[in-house]
């Protein structure tokens, strides 16, 4: 008793308290930082991690995790709901409503500086700062009274007119049964310039030749798609098509065709190599798309040969087919269109394609699937180095050389093909890639899309129609999140280490090259989920994070998804950035360890629309606390 100087019974003097405080607080961090493998922002990681695992169960009381609903639920009105965390350091704001269908590389302003010869001023021309161009640093607006899309397969026939309200083309085309205005919505009766009794009907009589039902034709290229009919009927045939068509004077028929559902972008056939590897495509359609096959040296031919694989089908269905007896209804002599059948045939000779047939105005050719003997000695091949290399590259007038010998054999039928080793992995011709480690990577795919689905399980349902992997690879995220619902534009970076695109194609899937220090070729608004392995940590040095965070914004849809997996640094400085950008976001774990530094950023883009954003009620909603249910 003497040694407790006068103090009560068990007294700690003021320093062992602080060293007792210390050290509690220091085995606390210690410990926070070994269950991530990370301190800055663990606490995030890991409780949002475990809130996530909560909602395995799809029966469970919410379709949310950690409050982040996967559901669309305004129906059409103007709600919103906000994220309670503090202010970002940026909010970016609404771009004015006249921009809500802006496409910054097909802008018509920028379009019509360029000549017309080649069809150049259709073409790609993004804005630069050296051309005294300013980047856009706000977010397009939905136009007033947006809805979420039909589900497919309702989607391939009706579009709800405020998602796209032109009126065009239901005057333009009224005759050839392309599109309907009925009051709230258009309806689309699988009609087009050359199939006015539907697309199925013509379908069945291009199926009278081209093996579609047998899985050998799988990927189809559509050039001058109009609103994509042929892709969107072809689809339950378990066939994909590629369409795209010019932003002209023919409103939204791009935009037509994603509302609907249907594979598209913004393209034409001009002066630059098409954004795809050679032997991409099983079959080549042209209806009617007015595209001067005949000209430039058949330079537009050659291109068409240079994606389409050995074995495949071009079809052209329209002038100068059977121009004997239409010449008059195409309102052009019987000369000049005899010609240009002539020219067509000449150059098909020259690239080895075999007339197959005409049925009525359609005319099928084959490629070759063995090399072709008895080329013109006049033909030039093209320079075999880097075929791959198409990016911005200019369309040239020569044929495209075959793949070399022992290229890893012929392709499966879909679905087998899907699976299979492809023949360019089988060949070596893709670095690093064995067929051992190409099914590791699949496995591993697997692996990551089953946690993906155990935090958002409406990736299992029709909720996700148009699907964009930003980072595509060897295709691994679509093959493993593969459903008849649903389709995913394998994008393959230009800035990649790897030419991959060649195998997604091989796969039975379709993707294409994109610079993402640019704007994608597509409308505002196309895509419902969006999914990027590493493209921040790609593009770190090449251009701001915050212009891709802005592009992918203008392409997702109201209420669309973002799945993000890169470094948990990078993904902190994104979470962070689209605070501003009315996203709300979750960041959950690696599903193999919570020590790999790899984390994955899930976020939905909140609903607002152009209209809402003056009314006292989009301001009120934008101040509401997390989202509602699916009940709302």
């Amino acid at each position: 008793m003497a040694n407790n100087k006068g103090g009560s019974p068990g007294a700690r003097s003021p320093l062992s308290l602080v060293v007792a405080m210390a050290l509690c607080c220091f085995f606390y961090l210690l410990g926070a930082w070994q269950r991530s493998g990370y301190g800055k922002g663990d606490a995030i990681a890991a409780a949002i991690n475990h809130q996530a695992a909560c909602s395995d169960n799809p029966s469970s009381s919410s379709s949310t995790a950690a409050g982040l609903t996967f559901e669309t639920h305004h129906g059409g009105a103007s709600t919103n709901a906000s994220s309670s965390s503090p202010a970002p350091p940026e909010i970016f704001p609404a771009c004015a409503a006249s921009l809500a269908d802006h496409t910054p590389c097909h802008d018509q302003d920028r379009a019509m500086k360029f000549p017309r010869k080649n069809m150049v001023y259709r073409e790609r021309h993004c804005p630069t700062a050296a051309a005294g161009d300013r980047r856009l640093r706000c977010l397009v607006p939905a136009p007033a009274g947006y809805v979420t899309p039909f589900p497919w397969p309702k989607s391939r026939d009706y579009v709800p007119f405020a998602n796209a309200p032109y009126k065009s083309l239901t005057v333009e085309k009224a005759v050839q049964n392309w599109v309907q205005y009925e009051g709230a919505v258009f309806r689309f009766p699988g009609g087009g310039t050359q199939f006015p009794k539907g697309a199925d009907e013509y379908i069945d009589r291009l199926a009278t030749v081209v093996p579609f039902s047998s899985g050998h034709v799988r990927t189809v290229l559509d050039t001058g798609c109009g609103v994509a009919s042929l892709g969107a009927y072809l689809d339950s045939r378990g066939v994909i098509a590629m369409s795209f068509a010019p932003r002209d004077s023919h409103e939204a028929q791009v935009q037509f065709a994603l509302e609907r559902g249907v594979p598209a972008f913004i393209g034409v056939l001009g002066s630059i190599k098409l954004p795809f590897p050679p032997r991409s495509f099983d079959m080549a359609h042209c209806s009617r798309c007015l595209i001067p096959w005949g000209a430039n040296g058949g330079m537009y031919m050659m291109e068409i040969d240079r994606v389409l694989r050995p074995g495949g089908y071009w079809v052209l269905s329209g002038p100068p087919i059977n121009w004997k007896a239409n010449h008059k209804a195409w309102e052009r002599t019987e000369a000049d269109l005899a010609g240009e059948q002539q020219r067509i045939e000449e150059y098909a000779a020259v690239l080895c394609w075999e007339k197959v047939t005409e049925i009525n105005e359609i005319g099928i050719w084959r490629k070759r699937s063995e090399p072709c003997p008895d080329r013109p000695a006049e033909a030039r091949a093209c320079d075999e180095a880097n075929q791959d290399d198409v990016w911005y590259k200019n369309m040239e007038a020569c044929i495209t050389p075959p793949a070399g010998a022992g290229a890893g054999g012929e392709l499966q039928p879909f679905p087998a093909r899907l699976t299979a080793v492809p023949p360019r992995i089988m060949s070596g011709s893709v670095p690093g890639f064995t067929a051992e480690s190409y099914e590791e990577e699949n496995r591993q795919w697997e692996r990551h899309v089953a946690a993906y689905k155990k935090v958002n399980y409406k990736l299992n349902t029709e909720r996700y129609r148009n699907i964009m992997d930003m980072n595509a690879g060897v295709g691994g995220f679509a093959a493993a999140i593969f459903s008849p619902k649903a389709w995913v534009m394998n994008v393959v970076p230009a800035a990649a280490e790897l030419s991959t695109l060649g195998v997604v194609y091989e796969r039975g899937l379709i993707g294409m090259y994109h610079d993402w220090c640019e704007a994608f070729s597509t409308y505002p608004r196309t895509y419902d989920l969006i999914h990027g392995n590493g493209i921040f940590t790609l593009y770190k040095d090449r251009c701001k994070m915050e212009d891709i965070l802005l592009e992918m914004d203008r392409i997702l849809r109201p209420e669309g998804t973002v799945i993000l997996r890169d470094d948990v640094e990078i993904l902190l400085k994104v979470q962070r950035t689209v605070q501003g950008m009315r996203w709300k976001t979750l960041m959950a774990n690696h599903e193999d360890s919570p020590h790999i530094r790899e984390k994955v950023l899930y976020a939905v883009k909140r609903y607002w629309t152009a209209a809402g954003e003056d009314s006292e009620e989009q301001k009120n909603m934008d101040s509401s606390s997390e989202g509602k249910g699916s009940e709302d």
